[in-house]
């Protein structure tokens, strides 16, 4: 009776699951291909839907036929090979870990790929096509397989991806740091790293295809096995699966369809993320799509579909003769900064708001020895910067200079060296309290200003003025910045604050509002003029070159009013960073407050990115490493924080202006390459708390 019963319920159910999953399967292929035919017939060239019908039967002029054969064609059939290969890798990145937001782009394979290829054209090294692929797997392999085990598989859907996004930002700035120092060797990486899936031939195509089918065939074979892995590890290996080697395989063949698309068309952002993402509800409903075999071809379709409408959209949306030189990656990565931003939101941050860290209580005298030591040292740094550079000087050199009695060559330097050395010690200065004052708002260690996207925000803002109105003054720019760094702002902490701005979601936020700008900002250094392209590409590394006196002043104005604030309400600070309760208990306006230091801020942020560039991680180092030396009040954390970030990018600065001079590196590489592994360690750190 039981089986004569439950047969019947069974069988019109599969049959269901199956004609559905056909019947999903049919309109995606039915929409990819309607993307694919409107896509030939976009373009530059007057070439429209008659003429490429007439390419394509052989009909056409040969001047036709040469746009459509060579041109178009390859560029769709990029597209789809792109869209495809990353579709496929972010599901099957997202099955083995277990986690929705793993993708190419948030384990950092991209970034990975990109750095090695970056090192790769430094040295001087002429690769191959397949070569190239080969360090590109390389690099991208290597950044996943630290991701996953820095990020703990199962640890939680956010802790990947802000692991993979410092280790991104980290990468990030070391390859930059490389365009700037080989512009020759390292020519049009930069916009190759946008991604774009224009083509010139089948070439490309051609010689990635049996890579990507080698990874799909491979993810075929493996499905059932990450099947598997979906019941746990421990159900996993009850039936007989390897675990262990079944995720490092599936994560290996993932990278290898990564990277056949970052190959060809270089990062194409977050396809991976979102394709799964949209295939997802449907398994809910189509039993056949909870199956790997089933679901990863959908999602390579998705994948496809996703790339190949944000090509038409931009073609269609842009003027062509503009279009052909932005990047579809700027597109995808636009849509992939406002599915994390929504993700986040909808994300369970089992994290909450992050308790104070537990330090020991440091005496005065700790605090004043600190204090000296450190202002010591910042004398000394100050004094070396003023004195060493291309041109070394001595302190007669300096004192004749103050007179107004030095020779014209020493003016000159240090007309030009005194100003950045003097941008430095602030923006350094305005980032650390910036920081302190965010953490201590929100209650989480993991916050900086750079982190929550605020600094990105900021460069926007100071970028569109740079490249539009290359005139702009430095109280123009500050206030361009100051209005990126507020829009930003009240993205992020808006959306934070409906969770109690949770540790997670808070920076997840963020990082998906720094993506985003930080696309907008590729697309105008793209579209500029070179001449703005190249300032503003130094500009973004943190760099304080040519900066004047009077570039200066609306940070150094900005910073005095913020330590007097800070310190006159260090009470406040204290009481606010503790909880929710106590200091309503002690009738404080809380909301008014947090409000009040927001603000205050987002404005140190953005003139210190209006005055020095984009520099990133100081708000995060400065206060952690100030609360370690002299305990968590903040009459002791803000003075020790605010030269603790002086010391870090002056001493950033001195050191990207001398290691290779006459040739520079940005400050905010130097600090990247600091702040990486300490954000990372943080996370990891935070991990293992109870």
């Amino acid at each position: 009776m039981a089986v004569t019963a439950t047969a019947p319920a069974t069988r019109p159910s599969a049959a269901a699951s199956r004609t559905g999953a056909v019947a999903v399967t049919a309109a995606l292929l039915l929409l990819v291909a309607a993307l694919a035919v409107v896509d030939i017939t976009q373009g530059t060239a007057a070439v429209g839907a008659p003429e490429v019908w007439k390419a394509l039967t052989g009909r056409a002029d040969t001047a036709d036929s040469s746009v459509v054969i060579a041109s178009r064609l390859p560029r769709m059939t990029a597209a789809l090979l792109v869209g495809s290969v990353l579709g496929m890798a972010g599901a099957a990145l997202q099955a083995v870990s277990r986690n929705v937001l793993a993708s190419p782009d948030t384990l950092a394979v991209n970034a990975g790929s990109y750095a090695a290829l970056g090192i790769a054209a430094a040295t001087g090294v002429t690769l191959p096509f397949l070569a190239s692929s080969g360090v590109a797997f390389a690099g991208g392999l290597i950044a996943a397989a630290v991701v996953l085990g820095l990020s703990g598989l199962g640890a939680g859907t956010v802790r990947l991806v802000l692991a993979g996004s410092a280790l991104t930002l980290g990468l990030t700035a070391v390859t930059e740091g490389m365009l700037q120092l080989f512009p020759q060797e390292t020519e049009g990486l930069y916009k190759w790293n946008q991604g774009s899936v224009a083509q010139n031939g089948f070439d490309g195509v051609l010689q990635m295809l049996p890579v990507a089918v080698v990874g799909l065939v491979g993810l075929l074979l493996l499905a059932r096995k990450v099947d598997a892995l979906a019941l746990g590890d421990d159900a996993a290996r009850g039936v007989g699966v390897p675990v262990r080697s079944t995720r490092l395989t599936a994560v290996v063949l993932a990278a290898l369809l990564s990277t056949s698309a970052v190959t060809l068309a270089g990062p194409i952002g977050f396809v991976g993320l979102c394709a799964p993402a949209l295939v997802r509800p449907l398994a809910r409903k189509i039993r056949a799509f909870t199956r790997s075999r089933a679901s990863l071809p959908v999602a390579g379709l998705t994948g496809a579909a996703l790339v190949l409408g944000s090509d038409v959209l931009l073609r269609a949306v842009v003027p062509s003769d503009v279009a052909v030189a932005v990047p579809t990656g700027v597109v995808t990565s636009l849509l992939g900064a406002l599915f994390l931003v929504v993700m986040a939101a909808r994300v369970r941050d089992t994290a909450g708001a992050a308790q104070p860290d537990r330090l020991r209580i440091r005496s005065r005298g700790v605090f004043i020895g600190t204090t000296a030591v450190l202002v010591a040292a910042l004398v000394g740094l100050v004094v070396a910067a003023v004195l060493v550079g291309d041109s070394k000087l001595l302190l007669g050199d300096v004192v004749n200079w103050a007179q107004g009695r030095a020779g014209q060559t020493v003016s000159f330097v240090l007309d030009t060296r005194v100003p950045r050395v003097l941008a430095a010690l602030c923006a350094g200065a305005a980032l650390a309290l910036a920081g302190t004052l965010v953490q201590a708002v929100t209650r989480n260690p993991l916050a900086e200003p750079g982190v929550l996207g605020v600094t990105n925000g900021a460069a926007l803002g100071a970028v569109l003025l740079v490249t539009t109105v290359p005139a702009a003054g430095s109280w123009t720019i500050a206030g361009g910045a100051f209005a990126g760094a507020a829009v930003s702002a009240v993205l992020v902490f808006g959306l934070a604050a409906k969770g109690g701005f949770g540790q997670n979601r808070l920076v997840l936020v963020g990082f998906g509002v720094a993506t985003g700008a930080t696309a907008v900002i590729s697309m105008l250094i793209i579209l500029t003029d070179p001449f703005n392209a190249t300032k503003a590409l130094t500009w973004l590394g943190g760099s304080t070159y040519g900066r004047t006196l009077p570039d200066v002043v609306p940070l150094a104005l900005v910073l005095a009013a913020g330590l007097t604030v800070a310190v006159a309400r260090r009470t406040e600070l204290d009481l606010v960073s503790l909880d929710e309760d106590t200091p309503r208990l002690l009738g404080l306006n809380l909301s008014q407050g947090r409000f009040g230091f927001l603000v205050l801020s987002v404005l140190l942020s953005a003139t210190a990115v209006a005055a020095a560039g984009t520099i990133g991680f100081v708000g995060l180092v400065a206060p952690h490493a100030a609360r370690a030396l002299v305990g968590r009040q903040h009459v002791r954390v803000i003075p020790v924080a605010v030269l603790l970030g002086a010391l870090l990018v002056c001493g950033a600065d001195l050191v990207g202006r001398t290691v290779i001079a006459p040739a520079q590196l940005g400050a905010g590489l130097m600090t990247a390459v600091i702040g990486t592994p300490y954000f990372l360690y943080l996370l990891v750190r935070s991990r293992h708390r109870p």
